[in-house]
């Protein structure tokens, strides 16, 4: 498990536009965002990367750099990106199993025909400049996620405050 303050793995990824994001390539002003999802056959997922794309002005004016990340195959990633309303929203795709439990998240094995045979949980990092973690949210099942909303305004309260990181005893 990552601590806060602790450096995250590097991540390199594959996205659905046909380009490569690497987190430690990235140069935002305050944070990344990385947000793991559960994949195409996820509909808590949809909704949560459609309200990311509704908020994804509010998280770059604040200097945040945003992903969605998961497991899934290519063919599955992009047809995400063409069925969902998430146009904006950089979409990663093939996190290997290895590279899911390095950042903690939880894995979970297909109970449908939907869900691809293996499928990580989501998870929630806010990283800093220096590939360092400020704060994360790790879920074992699809529902209970943080709000975007709520993380912007938990964002504003951190910068004005200077507030330290967490969990880090």
């Amino acid at each position: 498990m990552i601590t806060p303050t602790q450096k995250v793995p590097d991540l390199k990824l594959n996205l659905i536009n046909d380009t490569q994001w690497e987190l430690h390539k990235q140069h935002p002003e305050k944070y990344t965002l990385l947000v793991f999802y559960r994949g195409y056959h996820c509909p808590k997922c949809k909704q949560q990367l459609e309200d990311l794309k509704t908020r994804l002005d509010e998280f770059t004016k604040r200097g945040i750099n945003v992903i969605g990340i998961s497991m899934d195959t290519e063919e599955r990633a992009k047809k995400t990106g063409e069925e969902w309303e998430i146009e904006a929203v950089p979409i990663g795709y093939g996190l290997t199993k290895k590279e899911a439990t390095s950042w903690g998240l939880f894995l979970s094995n297909s109970i449908s025909e939907k869900e691809p045979e293996l499928f990580s949980e989501p998870g929630l990092f806010l990283v800093k400049p220096d590939n360092t973690l400020y704060l994360s949210s790790l879920q074992s099942m699809p529902f209970a996620r943080p709000h975007f909303e709520d993380l912007l305004k938990a964002i504003d309260f951190i910068e004005d405050k200077d507030y330290p990181p967490r969990g880090t005893a």
